[in-house]
């Protein structure tokens, strides 16, 4: 009997930079989800990526450098590592600077083009670079975009429009009709209030203030916007193909099941998108989820901010499986969530220490101590069990019923409701008071049995959300992955299979005082991270001030700059300083032309002894900054200032 598709996708990660835990938890989410979907018997394809187009990625990369297609190549690298670390079991990474995506996002907007959807006219309005989006004056919140709250500039371009308005009325028929569509329910409000009823105004769709993006093909100029480009890749990962020939994935996956998306896009995803499939008739996607942001203690993360951490830098001081906890767990499905260093100190000990690291290594100890780790069922119930196989063989269904509805967290809750009843069993059944009486140890073994099978039970329901630490359990109870259909029953463990001689500690115990420490010393290396790099040089001799009254420091414009002819890194420049003229010779060749010289205003060091270089008269000297390459760059005055201002 052949498994029901299950297609679902992330937004794909803009490529401006290493992704923070908030971006990470969207990834962990669909993981979780997309790994549910698997045990449940769902034949799953998972999809994630990159976008790597945009004016904010031109900037970066003419900052750092490089080419756009270097910058993106190398921080999608960095992205997709950190999706490895936490060990997220997508299917396709995306990216849009892929030569298939690319040849049909082309293909796209010439089909819509071409059937009147697309047409070309001119944008003004106010634009967000790092958001890549245009807003009217009364869609910015106190002056500013309301998605990231920078600053927005004027912009005016010719450019190609998508017609919003057409399908409209279509649109907003259709998220009646399918209430499910958009989730949480508010966002739907919102969807519809703000944007849908007031009128929508037509999408720009091409820009030619920038190079960065995939060419509309008939126009020389004009990129496709990013949003166009972006989204497609839903379709054109798993094949789509606008002539025709569309691949069998795709017409075995499409329509996706669930996009999961942040609430910050989910504009993009409820009205641009279904627009854009509604003009390529095709079938809109089940549903779209706009989950809620993981906030730092203090606030979204920033890193102007200073309060970014990182996943990586989390799962080497935590674990991979106790940062999925983490993010699984406190995110409530419609509210963003919170993560603060003392919060995870205390998930770890409560939660992950004591309630399931514990259990565990207690129950192995228990079958080491008291049967040489073999594990027996001798059928010697009380009361206390009953209770235990209710709580045990009820939780499939409670979680099936909140992973319906894509509450995550609480489905989590159900599991190590499990748990810690299997600890409250312990309290109640006593092994160690069992163990001193001979005529109870078939009771004990019971005991024991119907604990290492409780833990199973709750182990089987944890995979999709902290896989590595069930694989753990596995091995050292010497068990087999359950199936789904196996966990409403009880008794599966087989009788008489002998755990690990020596149980490992699932889940250290943590000092909160320690761990803070270490934050603050990780945020102290992220706070000058984000300052740029420093350069420390071994220090001089102290001097008195009055040693340093005796030099004297002026600005200084360079009037005119020739090479050195028997030198290979001098420069010779004419320098007035006030109303005099210097002749100051320096080693900047390498860095400076001695046309770029001319008409720079300068720091001198007026009163240094004249000396010869390379049989040239110096007469001062020019201040520079070295960095780690030993290259140099001139000191300049931060505002323009007079040829002879002093230096005070």
């Amino acid at each position: 009997m052949s498994k029901e598709p299950y297609y679902i996708t992330t937004a794909i990660t803009y490529t401006s930079g290493k992704p923070h835990i908030g971006n990470t938890y969207e990834i962990i989410l669909a993981d979780s989800i997309a790994r549910y979907k698997r045990m449940e018997g769902y034949d799953v394809f998972f999809q994630t990526g990159t976008d790597e187009h945009g004016q904010k990625v031109e900037l970066k990369a003419a900052e750092k450098g490089v080419t756009p297609k270097e910058f993106v190549d190398d921080v999608a690298g960095e992205i997709k590592r950190i999706w490895d670390l936490m060990n997220t079991s997508y299917d396709k990474f995306i990216r849009t600077t892929d030569a298939d995506h690319e040849a049909q996002v082309q293909k796209i907007f010439k089909k819509l083009y071409e059937q009147g959807d697309i047409y070309k006219g001119h944008y003004e309005g106010l634009y967000c670079t790092p958001c890549e989006s245009f807003f009217t004056e009364s869609q910015l919140v106190d002056g500013k975009c309301p998605d990231c709250g920078r600053e927005v500039q004027p912009a005016k371009e010719e450019a190609y429009f998508l017609k919003l308005s057409k399908y409209a009325d279509r649109l907003i028929d259709y998220i009646n009709a399918h209430p499910e569509f958009i989730q949480p329910e508010s966002r739907k409000n919102e969807m519809m209030n703000n944007f849908l009823l007031p009128g929508l105004q037509d999408l720009c769709v091409s820009r030619t203030s920038f190079k960065w993006g995939i060419p509309v093909d008939f126009d020389e100029g004009h990129v496709v916007y990013v949003w166009l480009d972006a989204l497609t890749n839903y379709i054109t990962g798993i094949g789509y193909d606008c002539d025709g020939n569309s691949t069998d994935q795709f017409k075995k996956l499409w329509p996706a099941d669930l996009h999961l998306i942040g609430k910050d896009i989910i504009r993009f995803h409820t009205i641009y998108w279904p627009i854009i499939l509604m003009a390529l008739d095709l079938p809109l996607p089940k549903q779209v989820f706009g989950h809620p942001w993981l906030l730092q203690g203090d606030g979204k993360m920033s890193k102007s901010k200073g309060n970014v951490l990182y996943a990586d830098d989390l799962a080497e001081m935590f674990s991979v499986d106790a940062v999925r906890y983490f993010v699984l767990h406190e995110m409530p499905f419609e509210h963003d969530g919170v993560i603060s260093w003392e919060l995870m100190v205390e998930r770890m000990n409560s939660d992950l220490a004591n309630t399931l690291g514990n259990l565990v290594n207690r129950t192995i100890s228990m079958s080491n101590k008291y049967f040489d780790g073999v594990v027996e069922d001798k059928g010697v119930v009380d009361e206390f069990d009953d209770q235990l196989k209710a709580v045990v063989t009820g939780a499939r269904d409670k979680v099936q019923k909140k992973m319906d509805v894509l509450k995550v967290a609480d489905a989590m809750t159900e599991i190590f409701n499990v748990f810690k009843r299997c600890n409250k069993y312990i309290d109640e059944t006593m092994p160690w008071v069992l163990a001193k009486d001979e005529a109870k140890k078939d009771r004990l073994a019971t005991v024991l049995y119907n604990l290492v099978e409780g833990i199973l039970t709750g182990a089987a329901l944890l995979e999709p959300y902290m896989p590595e630490t069930v694989e753990k359990i596995l091995k050292q109870l010497n068990a087999e992955p359950r199936r789904f259909e196996d966990l409403t029953t009880f008794g599966h463990y087989k009788s008489g299979t002998k755990v690990t001689e020596k149980p490992e500690i699932l889940f250290a115990r943590l000092d909160e005082e320690e761990v803070l420490k270490q934050a603050e010393e990780l945020m102290n290396k992220q706070a000058q991270a984000a300052a740029g790099p420093v350069i420390d040089i071994e220090p001089k001799e102290e001097i008195t001030f009055d040693e340093f009254g005796k030099m004297q420091f002026q600005v200084g414009e360079i009037i005119a700059c020739e090479e050195v002819k028997k030198s290979k890194k001098l420069l010779c420049s004419q320098v007035r300083v006030g109303s005099e003229v210097k002749q100051i010779v320096s080693g900047i060749k390498a860095y400076y032309k001695p046309e770029e010289m001319v008409g720079k205003k300068v720091i001198v060091l007026v009163n240094l002894k004249p000396a010869k270089l390379a049989g040239v008269l110096s007469e001062g000297m020019l201040l520079c900054a070295e960095n780690e390459k030993g290259e140099l760059a001139l000191v300049v005055p931060e505002k323009d200032m007079p040829a002879g201002a002093e230096i005070c």
